[in-house]
């Protein structure tokens, strides 16, 4: 199916829904509960979980509403209708699929999984517009870990707020994970997706065989072998090293997010 470009305004489809909103508040929450928090306290702990968790949702509803936007400006009104542009998170895929279980793997590991999934109808757009489809995304998680590690970088300080500073430091290195992990060329990732236009018709239809269990074989390359897991949080630590945010801060934020280790 061929879809025309979109015209017009499309302000009006995009509607924040209210548990986003939600969302949004109780990071914002957690982010004044750290400001104010003893490093050392309890309550950073639940105030650190709190901004990391939630600053976490908001960034897969940002990534998968990146997907849907491009798509919708291509001309998929589809996206519209599924709920997409409304930025809640329960529209993302299954709701224990797409936010519970990345939620748990930041909890008990720090590993950020990819979270949610917009389905879109990218099979008859220009091989340029599927490759910004997909490359949306994890564009959004680089924006968001640059920012975060900009303004850690510009402000943050040892001697003051230093429970903020931690787990901004830690938001922004699972920002970059995603990133990453997200653009691997790996069948079912977005940065399959960037590569597939480009592949012959007879590789991708063999590939689609394994799209559904490519992040799953990914996943078990990163937990099991352990080069590979070295390699690829080697590129994740030498990228968050150029910031200049102590990788202390870092640490610190992961240890309160997982508050009961």
């Amino acid at each position: 199916m061929n879809y025309p470009r979109a015209v017009g305004r499309t302000s009006g489809a995009v509607r924040p829904s209210p548990i986003f909103l939600l969302v949004v508040l109780v990071a914002v929450g957690g982010g004044v509960l750290a400001w104010n928090s003893d490093i050392h306290s309890q309550q950073a702990k639940f105030a650190v979980f709190l901004m990391v968790v939630a600053g976490w949702i908001v960034s897969i509803c940002l990534h998968e509403f990146a997907h849907a936007y491009v798509a919708y400006r291509a001309g998929d009104r589809e996206v519209e209708l599924r709920g997409y542009l409304t930025l809640n998170p329960l529209k993302y895929s299954h709701p224990l699929l797409s936010i519970a279980l990345p939620i748990l793997f930041i909890a008990i590991g720090g590993f950020a999984l990819p979270g949610g999934a917009v389905y879109v109808h990218s099979h008859g757009m220009p091989p340029r517009t599927q490759r910004l489809l997909s490359g949306a995304g994890p564009a959004v998680n680089a924006v968001c870990a640059i920012v975060l590690l900009v303004v850690v970088s510009l402000f943050g300080s040892w001697t003051s707020h230093l429970t903020f500073w931690s787990g901004l430091s830690y938001l922004a290195f699972l920002q970059i994970i995603a990133t990453i992990l997200n653009l691997l060329p790996v069948p079912g990732t977005d940065g399959y997706g960037i590569l597939e236009p480009s592949l012959s018709y007879e590789t991708r239809r063999s590939l689609d065989q394994v799209k559904p269990y490519g992040m799953l074989l990914l996943f078990a390359l990163l937990i099991a072998v352990p080069p590979v897991r070295d390699a690829f949080y080697g590129i994740v630590n030498a990228l968050f090293q150029l910031s200049g945010v102590p990788t202390a801060w870092r640490v610190n934020g992961d240890v309160l997010t997982r508050f009961w280790t």
